[in-house]
């Protein structure tokens, strides 16, 4: 009689992508050693559903539980000395800087840091809202998401499709043009993005790039990366990442604006915003007028508070 055993599949299926991401970033760096200009991959249908298939929440709740567990006081310093040799954390910027007082792993990656230690740029209009790599930036063309680990998304497959409720101010699109066009509030603004990758031994809070109003948040329960055992969203209770009673693959909306706050909630920039379990990935998307600049380039590190760009 044959079995189906669905792991091993997984673990295939999950095997043989990680195979071919492997072997097209080996080509990508081989056609830039020969000075050949690599075109934007949008992924494909087969790629995201290839990727669903994988197990990486049941791999991050595992390693989010992991990180909980308690260390021996004895076993602390050894263990966050590796770890700072590894990844070139630099420990004379933290708000604490004894090892020992962090009990756990989880605690260490979400240190704060000491006051002043990210000064908040205050002449230009949108600041970096966390430490990290800047992997692609500029304006939004071809309705596309440039580069997000690795793969350049189509706009609406990135933020999911427009929902006509009540609780949305928007109507669904019938084109890619249409969409774009809908997430602009104003005649003469353009949409913009920004990349940002946090590594392992970077500052893990995340801040508000720029003075705005959060009225409405999409969490994709499968978004974040792999072995980040949680996302924390300060003013949002409500909101358990990396649950397993969530679908993968699925979403779910929630609306800030209510019959009590017509506006939704305030966020100030440089304000503390909330915080990843180990490194991650910040994709901004955001309107701003035609002469808005980016003062940045690709590769470049940055760190919370400095400038992105301004007007």
């Amino acid at each position: 009689m044959f079995l189906l055993r669905p792991l091993p599949i997984l673990l295939a299926t999950g095997g043989g992508y990680t195979g071919y991401r492997q072997y097209e970033k080996y080509r990508e760096r081989e056609l830039e050693k020969l000075g050949l200009e690599i075109p934007p991959k949008l992924a494909g249908h087969w790629e995201v559903a290839l990727y669903k298939s994988v197990p990486t929440r049941l791999l991050s709740r595992a390693w989010g539980r992991l990180n909980q567990v308690e260390l021996p006081h004895w076993l602390r310093r050894p263990v966050y000395s590796l770890y700072i040799w590894t990844f070139g954390v630099n420990m004379k910027e933290a708000a604490v800087e004894d090892l020992h007082h962090y009990r756990n792993l989880s605690e260490f990656f979400r240190r704060k840091l000491k006051p002043q230690a990210r000064p908040v740029c205050g002449l230009h209009s949108v600041i970096s809202p966390s430490d990290g790599k800047i992997l692609n930036f500029g304006q939004v063309k071809n309705c596309e998401v440039e580069q997000v680990k690795g793969v350049t998304y189509s706009l609406e497959s990135f933020l999911g499709p427009r929902t006509c409720t009540e609780d949305l101010p928007f109507s669904p699109a019938t084109s890619c043009d249409s969409f774009k066009n809908q997430l602009v509030t104003r005649e003469g603004n353009e949409l913009y993005h920004c990349v940002i990758y946090l590594a392992p031994g970077d500052y893990h809070c995340f801040h508000s790039p720029t003075d705005w109003t959060v009225s409405h948040r999409r969490h994709f329960p499968a978004v974040g990366a792999t072995n980040v055992g949680s996302i924390r969203i300060y003013f949002d209770q409500d909101l358990h990442t990396n649950s397993p009673r969530y679908s993968k693959g699925s979403y779910n909306d929630f609306s800030f604006v209510t019959h009590t706050n017509k506006e939704g909630v305030p966020m100030r920039k440089g304000e503390h915003l909330g915080e990843f379990n180990l490194g991650s990935t910040i994709v901004l998307i955001f309107e701003a007028p035609k002469d808005f600049n980016f003062q940045l380039k690709a590769g470049q590190k940055i760190r919370f508070g400095e400038p992105l760009g301004s007007l």
